[in-house]
């Protein structure tokens, strides 16, 4: 039996999303937060620990893949199952979101190459963020953003690009109708935002990176707006609503 979000078991009528982790302690954070306040539920699946994805999404409203510290080009079995299975989403054009990693693997099935940056910069902190036309005039878009990685990828060709950056250009996208990809990081709760310093600090030494000084004071600074672009991106996508106020404080 898969791990389900309690209220999955409780109210069983409420539709899920397929929501795809890749660490046993890893959270969907704001993002789950949000979908289960407007009347989802979450079938949580863990690949890398065992967990198979379904072969159709008939019973789910969507899916969401999340981030990880592995390489979208890594040869692991789950890594490649996994990307090999975005095809589910693609073909049944149900609604889907990849984050950070999950766009990696998006733009990878899609023919899009991942990869370093060409002169080994990374994004570990906070980054400006520019809209492009076709973003703009789908919602208002934060100008800094919280990213963790070390790669970037392509554009895959006929997705529109959505939002693009000054050392990785390809920030977010669309692909089709309802696939999304996204390079940076809103589902972070402080919780999380302070574990990922504590437990990602030898990577403050990499080129480019921010010290977790910088990645706490960001957020006090920038999150706010963060978080409002997170709930119209999602409500886009999903058809979320904008959470009651007494979530967004606990958020």
């Amino acid at each position: 039996m898969f791990q389900t979000d309690w209220m999955e078991n409780r109210q069983p009528q409420r539709p899920k999303i397929l929501t795809v982790l890749h660490q046993e302690r890893s959270s969907p954070g704001r993002v789950g937060h949000l979908l289960i306040e407007s009347g989802f539920a979450l079938d949580i699946r863990r690949p890398p620990l065992g967990d198979p994805l379904p072969e159709t999404l008939e019973d789910h409203a969507g899916a969401v893949v999340f981030g990880g510290p592995m390489s979208a080009n890594d040869r692991d079995d789950f890594v490649r199952t996994e990307t090999d299975w975005l095809a589910v989403p693609l073909a049944e054009d149900k609604p889907f979101l990849g984050i950070c990693l999950g766009a990696q693997m998006l733009a990878n099935h899609l023919g899009g190459r991942v990869g370093p940056h060409p002169q080994g910069l990374v994004e570990i902190g906070w980054y400006p963020l520019q809209a492009t036309e076709a973003g703009s005039a789908l919602m208002d878009w934060p100008s800094m953003v919280y990213h963790f990685h070390r790669e970037g990828f392509e554009l895959p060709q006929t997705a529109t690009l959505l939002a693009t950056g000054e050392s990785y250009p390809n920030q977010a996208f669309r692909y089709g109708n309802n696939a999304w990809g996204v390079q940076f990081h809103a589902e972070l709760t402080r919780a999380m935002m302070q574990r990922w310093v504590v437990r990602g600090s030898e990577r403050f030494a990499l080129c480019g990176a921010q010290h977790g000084r910088m990645h706490l004071e960001g957020r006090m600074i920038h999150d706010a707006v963060l978080k409002v672009w997170l709930h119209g991106f999602l409500a886009t996508i999903f058809g979320v609503p904008a959470p009651s106020n007494k979530l967004s404080r606990l958020l």
